[in-house]
């Protein structure tokens, strides 16, 4: 009897001892990241996009969604349909490491409680994004967005719906639009600006040449009136003394109209060989002898 009753102990023991150690490493992989998700757990389907814009744009729109510190597309109350609070990271470990070619960025929410559209989400944990640019062509640039929650307490990693992804890349697109649209008002404006350049431009070279037309307009009228000037001046005489008989033909017997005194000055209007037809300051016309007449000083 005593050796009946003796065997089943050691095999009670023996199968708790079992599962105290099987219990241990259950509670070692729940508290352990690395060893409570493989890389199977940890892979999301997440959604791409190709952009038509360069990576460079399609950067800062990223890193403006990035760091918004909003996970779009969940929501942990009804009454607050906007996740805020999250933050922008270099890493985190709840996605396996990106071995690809691109860029890549992260954006964290911690203590969020079951949020909408994570498949079975339950509890209280994290919600990590991440997002992938890749380049593809000058002007074409794609975008994979990741999401996923993990629970803290159990370390229980869901899967989103895709319901984050759609919102974080409607988010993007809407900041490239932006993007596009200061583009366009930056190229209007550019373009305002060199119009009013070009009108100040041509409005000053049309000053400048009407200002150098009058300038020559008046330099011209200047010389013409310095050429009168100089033309009147050889064509102006005055009587030598004693004086002369102002006639109303070329000859020396012709009528006499008007006697003229010493220095009375006179217009040359008419030159023959030996007389002068003359004007004189009231206006009366004649001839003179050519010998009477002198130039003037």
């Amino acid at each position: 009897m005593w050796k009946k009753n003796k065997s089943p102990l050691p095999r009670s023991a023996t199968h708790l001892s079992r599962l105290a150690s099987f219990c241990l490493v259950l509670s070692l992989a729940a508290f352990h990241p690395s060893t409570a998700f493989s890389n199977n757990t940890l892979t999301t389907p997440g959604l791409v996009r190709e952009f038509s814009a360069p990576i460079e744009e399609v950067r800062q729109a990223v890193m403006a969604v990035v760091r918004d510190q909003i996970i779009h597309g969940t929501l942990v109350f009804d009454k607050e349909p906007v996740l805020t609070g999250a933050e922008a990271v270099n890493s985190t470990p709840l996605f396996d490491p990106w071995t690809g070619p691109g860029e890549v960025y992260y954006k964290v929410h911690t203590n969020a409680i079951a949020p909408r559209h994570f498949k079975d989400s339950a509890d209280q944990g994290t919600i990590a994004v991440r997002f992938i640019i890749i380049p593809v062509e000058a002007f074409r640039t794609r975008v994979k967005v990741d999401a996923i929650y993990v629970e803290t307490a159990h370390r229980v990693a869901h899967e989103s719906d895709g319901n984050v992804e759609k919102f974080e890349l409607k988010e993007i697109k809407e900041h490239l639009e932006a993007l596009e649209e200061q583009a366009a008002e930056a190229a209007d404006e550019r373009r305002r600006q060199q119009s009013a350049t070009l009108v100040r431009e041509s409005f000053v070279r049309q000053r400048a040449d009407e200002t150098a037309k009058l300038t020559s307009a008046e330099a011209n009228e200047k010389d013409l009136q310095q050429r009168v000037h100089d033309l009147h001046h050889e064509l102006e005489r005055q009587v030598k003394a004693p004086g002369a008989d102002l006639k109303g033909a070329p000859f020396r017997s012709a009528a006499t109209l008007q006697p003229l005194t010493t220095k009375t000055e006179v217009l040359v209007l008419i030159v023959t060989p030996h007389w002068l037809g003359v004007e004189t300051p009231d206006g009366q016309r004649g001839w003179l002898p050519e010998e009477s007449l002198e130039q003037l000083p």
